[in-house]
């Protein structure tokens, strides 16, 4: 049996279809985030984006996503490189450090709705960002958004 393609390509030789696939649907990286601009410590809130879908966990707009969203960034090779904010999860982030997906990966459990079940997604746990004025995004800061659980689930975890 062959090694799946993110095992055996970088991030810069997979084709579109490869890196969608990524994805894991979580929507974390589709949350606000503060930055500390004397330390650049970032913390992640609760805040999603307006095209954010809570019930899916994906974008509603999600090819013109740019252009309705002025300071939406486009993941690349090259980005996921260079950006601190990506979540622990991430599974661009985690193929970049040389990491493999989790084991809640749809890629890896054959099932989209794992990431969810594992507790990574955002699902029902954002508020909307044209509900909050961006002065108080402080109050909304969380601390579960970078978690990276690695190891493998008990059985209790996977049918909650």
């Amino acid at each position: 049996m062959s090694e799946p393609f993110w095992r055996t390509k970088s991030l810069d030789e997979m084709d579109t279809a490869e890196w969608e696939s990524l994805c894991d649907g979580c929507g974390r990286c589709c949350l606000n985030k503060l930055e500390d601009w004397d330390t650049g410590e970032i913390a992640f809130t609760n805040v999603a984006c307006t095209l954010f879908d809570d019930k899916t966990c994906r974008c509603r707009d999600y090819s013109n996503r740019t252009q309705v969203v002025a300071d939406c960034v486009p993941l690349t090779p090259a980005a996921v490189r260079e950006l601190t904010w990506l979540p622990g999860t991430c599974a661009y982030r985690r193929l970049a450090e040389g990491r493999d997906l989790a084991w809640w990966h749809p890629l890896v459990s054959g099932d989209p709705a794992t990431v969810h079940r594992a507790g990574i997604s955002v699902r029902g746990r954002v508020v909307m960002e044209d509900t909050v004025a961006v002065e108080d995004y402080e109050a909304f800061v969380v601390d579960w958004a970078d978690d990276d659980p690695t190891d493998d689930p008990t059985d209790e975890e996977m049918q909650s």
